[in-house]
């Protein structure tokens, strides 16, 4: 079992910053694959950003490319989306994923077996 808690969403004007959060708990943080997704109202819950089980290995939507980068920290069992240039189309609630079965990490929702309760980013234009 694996319990995920995101934090750090709130209201920013496009153009800002915002850095999101996700505190892991349960199996060892450093063992498997970890990703951010996103879901804005009345859309499909898509991919943002996948990092490996050590953080050598990235990878990123194309209309989040250059913007966002995910880290983490496997002694603190955290893993970070820090978000730059926010643009209204950014606006959705934003989950982070354990993929307990995934060394790489994954652009697919399906390979994720853990999902945190998500938090809500709003970007005002």
């Amino acid at each position: 079992q694996v319990q995920l808690v995101e934090s750090g969403g709130g209201l920013v004007q496009a153009g800002g910053s915002l850095r999101l959060s996700c505190a892991a708990s349960g199996r060892t943080f450093s063992s498997y694959a970890m990703g951010w997704f996103r879901q804005a109202p009345g859309k499909e819950r898509e991919f943002v950003a996948f990092i490996s089980w050590s953080g050598s290995s990235t990878g990123y939507a194309d209309s989040v490319r250059g913007r966002f980068t995910i880290s983490r920290d496997n002694a603190k069992n955290t893993v970070i989306l820090q978000m730059n240039s926010l643009k209204p189309e950014d606006t959705a609630v934003y989950y982070c994923a354990a993929g307990t079965r995934l060394a790489y990490g994954s652009r697919h929702q399906d390979g994720y077996d853990y999902w945190g309760q998500g938090t809500q980013v709003t970007v005002s234009s």
